[in-house]
């Protein structure tokens, strides 16, 4: 079987719509990874993925009975906008299957290259399966995503590209969905460079092939992750898997928070925003890297695709520092008493950057406040936090990595609070530079109780916080010189709604 890919491979006619994509090194991620990466740019394919190759090239082979009907699809996205563009150079009618789940942008795309779209179901599997029983009903010609040869064989010219562009390869790591694009890459590889590695990607909610390649069968996973939705498939093709058997010497999972990490990296090094699926084979070298300690290798990564939707670009950012491990998220009880913030404050000291504060006034012994706090030396400087909180006897909880927090708690903490008196409600504009917290607390008059706090940083130049503040009459001019001197803008939003309606 590899043999046959490998010799499509070499006449297929891709590049009658597909380009020849750029190899690029990644000068910074080089530098941090002490090994040379190189990325293999198919998001700068038109339709901004791979995928592109394996439609045209099994769209070309159709014979003419198989041309004159509808052209049929099922995919999360990238296959969709592959099959949509290879009808339209080739005058061919397409319809579509895609998850309701799938990013508006890929949905609005094939529609816009002239394809019918047609919603059905939760994940690619649900898609398909509707998208295979239009074909038996109206007699249509089905254009599977990864589970066909000349499908493969499209895929496998990216192989022959890379060869091309550097034949000094150590290991090429490649994103999993259904397999297709491992498969064409492994069996290209292992003919014409096989002391070469190939390491399949998959995100650890949606490991098809991991499962399958450990247990010596295709299994169908009970469900699938959809953050990286160009990847969520529950079973991997016959084809694929037969080929990975043999040809592929490893797979690696990773997790949500680390593919964010790789988006990331790729902007920084590209200026490009990489989807999930398109950024997952970074994420799985970078964990390969330190778990098995390699250096001064040449390590190819493909970078799948682009399709990403603007307003998720949020919800990436927010799980970015995890993912690179440089933030650190914490529930700690402290004292309920004038001070004892600013004490917490000092503990973490002016070197630390704290990302995130929330904490509002519930009881009068104890507070729970949730912070982040920017951890530059990843986890040697967690671990040493962990040890400091711990010589203070603060008791506190490690939320880094628990999921409930990072989704939600930190957007709800807080409530209505009893018994608290003379509270005041400011906005505050704070510069975004470690120590301008604990300035803010060092000039507060122990006789001021800070009885709410929200602050998170967005990667801007001057941070937004919330802050209650118990101040009583008497006191009240001497805060006002207090806060004209501190010098950080500030609104009163005692009249504010919404502190009515859920704050006070």
């Amino acid at each position: 079987m590899p043999e046959k890919i490998l010799s499509q491979a070499l006449s297929v006619p891709v590049y009658d719509v597909a380009d020849e994509t750029p190899f690029e090194k990644a000068p910074l991620i080089t530098a941090r990874m002490r090994n040379n990466i190189w990325l293999k740019r198919e998001d700068l394919q038109p339709g901004f993925s791979f995928k592109l190759r394996g439609a045209y090239n099994r769209m070309v082979q159709l014979s003419a009975e198989e041309k004159s009907k509808v052209i049929v699809a099922a995919s999360a996205g990238n296959h969709a906008q592959g099959v949509a563009l290879s009808a339209n150079k080739l005058g061919m009618k397409a319809t579509i299957f895609m998850p309701i789940t799938t990013p508006s942008i890929k949905i609005e795309a094939v529609k816009k290259i002239g394809s019918k779209v047609i919603l059905e179901g939760d994940s690619y599997d649900d898609a398909a399966e509707a998208a295979i029983k239009y074909c038996q009903q109206n007699s249509a010609t089905f254009i599977a995503p990864y589970d066909d040869e000349a499908v493969i064989a499209g895929q496998a010219t990216i192989a022959l590209e890379l060869f091309k562009q550097n034949k000094d390869l150590d290991i090429v790591f490649v994103p999993v969905g259904g397999g297709g694009l491992i498969a064409g890459i492994a069996s290209v590889f292992k003919q014409i460079s096989p002391q070469t590695k190939i390491v399949g990607v998959e995100p650890e909610d949606a490991a098809s092939m991991t499962k399958a390649l450990a247990t010596g069968k295709r299994v169908v996973l009970d469900s699938v992750g959809l953050f990286a939705d160009g990847v969520a498939v529950k079973q991997v093709g016959k084809i694929p898997f037969r080929i990975a058997k043999t040809c592929v010497d490893e797979m690696i999972t990773v997790k949500t928070d680390e593919i964010c990490a790789a988006i990331k990296d790729i902007f920084e090094d590209t200026r490009a925003i990489a989807e999930p699926a398109g950024a997952l084979a970074l994420a799985g070298m970078k964990k390969y890297v330190a778990e098995e300690g390699v250096a001064d290798l040449n390590l190819a990564v493909i970078v799948s695709g682009a399709n990403m939707n603007f307003d998720r670009l949020r919800h990436i950012s927010e799980r970015t520092e995890i993912g690179e491990q440089k933030e650190a998220l914490f529930a700690v009880t402290i004292k309920e008493t004038p001070g004892s913030f600013k004490q917490f404050c000092e503990l973490l000291g002016d070197r630390r950057s704290i990302t995130e504060f929330n904490y509002r006034y519930a009881d009068t012994k104890e507070a729970i406040i949730f912070v982040g706090v920017r951890i530059e030396g990843g986890l040697p400087e967690k671990e040493q936090l962990i040890q400091q909180m711990a010589s203070k006897d603060y008791e506190f909880a490690d939320l880094s990595d628990n999921e409930v927090a990072k989704l939600h708690l930190r957007f709800m903490v807080g409530g209505k609070a009893n018994g608290v008196k003379n509270e005041l409600l400011y906005r505050f504009q704070f510069p975004e530079r470690p120590g301008a917290l604990l300035q803010f607390l060092s000039k507060m008059s122990a006789n001021w109780n800070i009885s709410l706090f929200h602050y998170r940083n967005h990667g801007a130049a001057y941070g937004r916080v919330l802050v209650g503040v118990q101040v009583t009459a008497i006191e009240q001019q001497v805060f006002e010189k207090y806060l004209k001197d501190l010098g950080y803008p500030f609104i009163s939003e005692q009249d504010n709604l919404g502190y009515k309606l859920f704050l006070r």
